[in-house]
């Protein structure tokens, strides 16, 4: 400043006033108006000189020093107005309106300016955690619960065979969802110990667990072990696997949600149904049975504790896939105790579980290893055929088990299957398929199918069949069940049935009759009606049915008949009984209604039906169990959920033949295999019955047989693959003389029948009391012995011959004759097509040239033949597969 301002008006600028205390004087001459004046201390309000004014010589403070005393002003700085730059003082209000949040701080310097105060602090505390506390609130209000997970409810089918041991299991998921009432509480209580100790008190979530957890999600670490049993479950059942800190906020407020809603058991039940334990087992109960073959409810604590070890990750702790893993699970040798099993043990001992001496006892007794892993057995060969015919059965016991319920899973299914049998049954298929050549032969040997079935009379539970080569071959068609195969002669014994339970049309009435009755036999032989009118072809002529064997026959008993396989006995039989009467008793003792043929015609008596092979296997168990009828099954038992469901029983066998009857017909049948067209039966080496059947063309050869403890039927066939029909097995396997019944078929059934029965006590069949009388057709000679004279020849009106004795006429019975027609069916009176010679016994590769015929069948008629013929039967003769 220079020396002119510094001076004072009057001049006088180089007199220090006295008493200048070393206040700040003003250095623009007199105060403004109410500014405070200084006296001689300098102190505002200060008496001095009035006419005192500053000089140059009056000191003035540096910006530094003014800094400085502000600083030591502090709580006795002046108050505002004073001081002009010093106004500014650390004690000091800020002008104007006080801030809201004071910072940085008003009137602090250095660090404590940027320091927040305890109120900042408390205010930002109670802000945060405030808002944060709405937030999950809100947040926790619009959570809801989703719907479980589909693959939670997904489940497979477990099919069982006859002895308990598991078959198959169908559906892509291998689980099975049991009640918690169904698990055994050791494995409970392992899972608890191992995973979630204060499972039953807390409240669903973990806090300590759940920090863990997401800070090694955001180190990318693994969260294992970071969830409680309940969190497990939630992310099991509604989430998914994502490591994601949003699906970790989303799992804990669903946790919370189910916590409330469910019980802990519910809980529990549900994590032990949804949880992964290696060797693709979902769920407790499919691990029990992958790990040790047992049912979660026989779980000893032992191996509840090594489950409970595999829910830590199974790949690391399977103690079967690698030695580092089985260290894992159950320790060194030198180290045991390092191992997860024995660590569960003693978690299991700390939460009382177990006792020390039950632990003890488990480390003593030596590790419970795992059984061998076992290759998951598929629909493959005949599995799948198997699996059907349960699941039909099942359907049609159960009208609320359908074919979409049982594709959702969740059944236990015990079948009456027997493994030796259904491998036998197989074996012997498989050998005769051996014979064919479809390389050398594509004209006979192609699309050879056989059928097959396996029953035990007087229970009914069907214990094997064979449909064919299997789904996996891509063949779908389950031929023991197949139906539009024909029957052939198999069918004659329940025509002679019904002759003897029912009895015949005579113009006295009706009469039962017995195998000794006597039926002309000649070949090309009338057939007549009850009414003693003969039966019309197409042509209005009178039908000729012919045999396989051509020539006069003359008279033979009913039982001869059976064991040559003649075809005019058994027609002109079944006329004289009544089509819809051997109908009646057939559909009684197993056939379906549906598998019947026309039985208002005369070919209706040689097995013109087509009932599959299991339905005849169950029929001829009839004779077997001497009369007493059982409805075949093939389901035990059927569970779902770990519940029973009503109405798998076994089925009550019931009478539909007298014993006496079902005796003699099975003395009948034995007399096929002893000296008749089932002479390879006797293979099996011990007494068997049985008959054989041939059809028109050869388009089917079947051999249905019993013992006391199995009956079996199995049929052959060949059927185009692309129209459906069936065509002739002539041919076939390089047979020269046809295909019959008593070969090829025959041979399946004894070597399966002696493999299937070879550990069983060979039983004889009863002795058969009399049955009803002789009862012989008109014309027969009185001698007992049949004789192939013209004398034996049909009268136009047949009458029956006086017995000694005759059953008493039954006025509910009703002759049926065929209805004439005009059309030419397949087979039957009105068909022009002849039947194959009946002959045979020379194998399945047919007759040397050179050879004769020793079964009494012969050969087709000649093209000069003029009546038509029905189909025929002959000895037998397969092979397919």
């Amino acid at each position: 400043m220079s020396e002119r301002r510094r001076r004072s008006p009057n001049g006088d600028g180089n007199q220090q006033p006295p008493g200048y205390g070393g206040g700040r004087p003003y250095a623009y001459g007199t105060p403004p108006e109410g500014a405070p004046s200084y006296g001689a201390s300098g102190r505002a309000g200060a008496r001095g000189p009035q006419n005192l004014r500053e000089t140059a010589q009056q000191p003035r403070m540096t910006r530094a020093e003014m800094r400085k005393a502000a600083q030591k002003g502090g709580r006795n700085a002046a108050p505002a107005g004073g001081g002009g730059r010093g106004g500014r003082g650390g004690g000091a209000k800020p002008p104007g309106k006080k801030r809201f949040i004071d910072y940085p701080r008003w009137g602090k310097s250095g660090i404590r300016r940027w320091l927040p105060s305890w109120k900042l602090i408390l205010s930002l505390f109670l802000i945060f955690f405030g808002g944060t506390t709405a937030a999950v609130g809100v947040a926790y209000a619009e959570t809801t619960v989703p719907d479980l997970n589909s693959i939670v409810s997904d489940q497979n089918n477990i099919y069982y065979w006859a002895d308990g041991s598991e078959m198959v299991r169908t559906g892509s998921t291998n689980r099975q969802i049991v009640p918690l009432s169904n698990i055994s509480v050791n494995v409970q209580n392992a899972v608890i110990a191992a995973e979630n100790e204060t499972f039953r008190t807390d409240s669903g979530i973990d806090p300590q667990g759940m920090a863990r957890a997401i800070v090694n999600m955001a180190e990318g670490q693994s969260t294992q072990g970071g969830s409680t049993i309940t969190q497990q479950y939630v992310k099991n059942a509604y989430l998914n696997q994502d490591q994601t800190v949003s699906r970790k906020l989303k799992e804990i407020f669903i946790t919370l949600k189910i916590n409330q809603k469910m019980s802990k058991d519910d809980i529990l039940d549900g994590y032990l149904n949804t949880s992964w334990f290696g060797r693709n087992a979902n769920g407790i109960q499919a691990a029990a049975r992958a790990y040790y073959g047992i049912d979660a409810s026989n779980l000893s604590p032992c191996q509840s504790a090594m489950l409970a070890g595999l829910l830590k990750g199974a790949g690391l702790y399977d103690p079967s896939l690698s030695a580092g893993n089985h260290a894992r699970m159950f320790g060194t040798p030198s180290d045991p105790a390092s191992g997860r099993w024995e660590w569960i043990l003693g978690k299991m001992v700390s939460t009382k579980a177990i006792t020390q001496d039950q632990m003890n006892q488990c480390v003593s007794a030596g590790l419970p290893e795992p059984i061998k892993l076992q290759p998951q057995a598929g629909l493959t060969g005949e599995i799948g055929y198997l699996v059907d015919t349960a699941n039909q059965y099942i359907e049609s016991k159960d009208p609320t088990i359908t074919d979409a319920t049982l594709t959702r899973g969740g059944y236990r299914i015990y079948t009456t299957f027997q493994k030796d049998k259904v491998d036998e049954l197989k074996q012997a298929v498989d050998d005769a398929d051996a014979k064919l050549s479809p390389t050398k032969r594509p004209d006979t040997d192609t699309n050879v199918q056989v059928g097959a079935a396996s029953v035990v009379p007087g229970d009914g539970a069907l214990v094997a069949i064979y449909g064919g080569p299997g789904y996996d071959q891509k063949y779908f068609t389950n031929n023991a069940n197949a139906s539009g195969v024909p029957v052939g002669s198999t069918f004659k014994p329940f025509v002679l049935a019904t002759a003897m339970q029912v009895g015949v049309q005579t113009p006295s009435g009706t009469k039962k009759i017995n195998q000794d009755s006597r039926y002309l036999a000649d070949d090309m032989s009338v057939i007549y009606k009850p009414d003693g009118t003969p039966v019309l072809d197409s042509n209005n002529q009178p039908f000729r049915q012919k045999n396989d064997e051509p020539g006069p026959q003359g008279y033979v008993t009913l039982a001869k008949a059976m064991a040559q396989s003649f075809n005019v006995p058994y027609v002109q039989l079944g006329e004289n009984v009544g089509g819809t009467n051997v109908e009646a008793l057939a559909q009684q003792m197993g056939l379906s209604k549906a598998s019947f043929a026309d039985p208002n015609t005369a070919s209706f008596a040689l097995g013109t039906s087509t009932p599959n092979a299991i339905q005849m296997a169950s029929a001829y168990s009839v004779f077997a169990a001497r009369g007493q009828q059982t409805d075949v099954y093939s389901v035990t038992k059927v569970e779902f959920s770990g519940q029973s469901r009503p109405g798998f029983g076994k089925p009550t066998p019931k009478p539909v033949l007298d014993q006496a009857v079902a005796d003699n017909i099975t003395q009948v049948l034995q007399g096929v295999v002893q000296n008749g067209t089932g002479t390879k039966a006797q293979a099996v080496g011990r007494p068997v019955a049985g008959k054989t059947g041939t059809t028109d063309d050869y388009k089917s050869a079947w051999f249905d047989g019993y013992t006391p403890q199995l009956a079996t039927a199995v049929s052959i066939f060949r059927e185009d693959p692309n129209k459906g029909v069936l065509m002739s097995l002539n041919g076939t396997g390089g047979s020269t003389d046809g295909f019959y019944g008593g070969d090829v078929p025959t041979e399946i059934w004894a070597q399966y029948m002696k493999a299937a029965l070879g550990n069983s006590q060979v039983q004889d069949f009863p002795t058969p009391q009399p049955v009803n009388t002789e009862v012989d057709e008109s014309g027969a000679p009185s001698t007992a012995s049949p004789s192939p004279s013209a004398s034996a020849s049909v009268s136009a009106s047949p009458t029956v011959s006086a017995p000694a004795t005759t059953a008493a006429p039954s006025p509910s019975l009703t002759s049926v004759a065929p209805a004439p027609t005009t059309e030419e069916p397949t087979t039957g009176p009105t068909s022009t097509s002849t039947g194959p010679p009946n002959g045979g016994g020379c194998g399945f590769f047919g007759c040397p040239p050179t050879s004769t015929p020793t079964r009494g069948h012969g050969h087709s008629p000649s093209p000069t033949d003029t009546a038509t013929a029905g189909p025929t039967d002959g000895g037998g003769g397969l092979v397919g597969g």
